[in-house]
């Protein structure tokens, strides 16, 4: 294992190596991090529903009634009921006929993808999509493009210029999850249209987030019987585990039978089925969540520039304030762990060389003035680490 040991070296030496952070949860936007009581700006418990007393409740019982593990499959021993009430309650807020659940969001977008692209098939995919998406398309059949991100014009390019024998996709997340930017949905959609390719949507970070609602990017624009597979995860807004997939009853149906991440997997416990379930409902009854979210957002930017820090625009709930160097990033992350402060410093290969950066997420149950506070800290913290231009 020496060969291991050298390249551990290395990673250190570039500041790249990664290692376990332990810490536990107090609240919906605290955390006891060695001792010591942080604010949670690294979350994505967006609409802080993790500790809402109906989830919470769910999950218990449903946990004294089913058990704690689903013993199976979902093909043979491990549905039930739950399951397909969630399923139901998701098809009907992403506004599609049928909806399926995986064990995580990278295994819905692995298995999905890799069930619909076939040999002749072509996915075009955004280059800042989510290592799932990318997964997904190199374990498919089908060819893969990479078009510049969010470049339409690159995008046209490339669906002019790129024979298909079978059917085209056009696969990219709805909110990236590193940049924070939204995809231009209508111009894809606009696109798929000229050039007969369906859209593949991964609202990862969209669900709960964006729209009417927060159901999503199509919703969002207004776009929801324009975009043939939508995907999405639990873990985020939705306050528990698991991912799905929203769309017609064909697609559901083909899926069952060829999503080797659904067949191939222990189905989710139930308590946790439950818990996603009365997330969305607490969503649905309590529309102001989002718009909070939104507000608190949009005040943590504001804060951030005024404070002179090089925050990415944009305006949903994850804020990437550039650092640039990986030992500026993860020293700046550390001085605000000591001021009360759980941020993420995001490091190559998570993106490229030169524009490493801090990713705050904002949460409906942060307080504004938290909020406010934390600008403040990291604002200082940034003026003694970062070398200013």
């Amino acid at each position: 294992m020496n060969h291991l040991n050298q390249a551990l070296q290395e990673l250190r030496d570039a500041h790249l190596l990664r290692r376990r952070s332990t810490c536990e949860a107090i609240d919906a936007t605290h955390v006891l991090y060695k001792g010591q009581s942080c604010l949670l700006l690294a979350g994505n418990s967006y609409l802080g529903l993790t500790h809402h007393p109906a989830v919470q409740n769910a999950a218990a019982a449903a946990a004294l009634q089913y058990g704690t593990g689903s013993g199976g499959s979902r093909l043979t021993t491990g549905s039930h009921s739950l399951y397909e009430a969630l399923e139901a309650q998701l098809a009907a807020f992403k506004h599609s006929e049928d909806a399926l659940v995986f064990s995580s969001g990278y295994a819905a977008n692995v298995g999905v993808l890799s069930a619909l692209g076939c040999k002749e098939d072509v996915f075009f995919s955004d280059a800042l999509n989510h290592a799932s998406l990318i997964d997904g398309c190199r374990l498919s059949k089908a060819a893969t493009v990479i078009y510049r991100h969010n470049d339409m014009a690159h995008l046209e390019e490339l669906l002019a210029q790129t024979p298909c024998a079978g059917q085209r996709y056009l696969v990219s997340d709805g909110v990236f999850s590193m940049d924070g930017d939204i995809a231009p949905l209508p111009e894809l959609v606009a696109l798929g249209k000229q050039y007969q390719a369906e859209i593949i949507l991964d609202d990862a970070h969209a669900t709960g987030v964006l729209g009417p609602g927060g159901a999503g990017t199509a919703a969002h624009f207004g776009l929801e019987g324009s975009v043939a597979v939508q995907l999405g995860t639990l873990s985020k807004a939705l306050a528990s585990e698991g991912g799905f997939v929203c769309g017609s009853k064909t697609l559901i149906s083909y899926l069952l039978s060829k999503a080797r991440s659904f067949i191939f997997s222990t189905a989710m416990a139930p308590a946790t089925v439950a818990a996603a379930t009365a997330a969305l409902q607490q969503l649905q009854l309590q529309p102001e969540l989002v718009t909070n979210l939104q507000s608190h957002a949009k005040l943590l930017r504001q804060e951030l520039q005024q404070n002179g820090l090089d925050v990415l625009p944009g305006e949903t709930p994850i804020i990437p304030i550039l650092t640039y160097e990986a030992a500026a990033t993860m020293d700046l992350a550390e001085a605000c762990l000591e001021a009360g402060l759980l941020v993420s410093g995001i490091r190559p290969p998570t993106v490229p060389h030169g524009e490493s950066r801090l990713r705050l997420t904002v949460c409906a149950a942060h307080k504004p003035e938290e909020l406010r506070q934390a600008a403040q800290k990291i604002a200082a913290a940034a003026k003694r680490i970062i070398k200013q231009e």
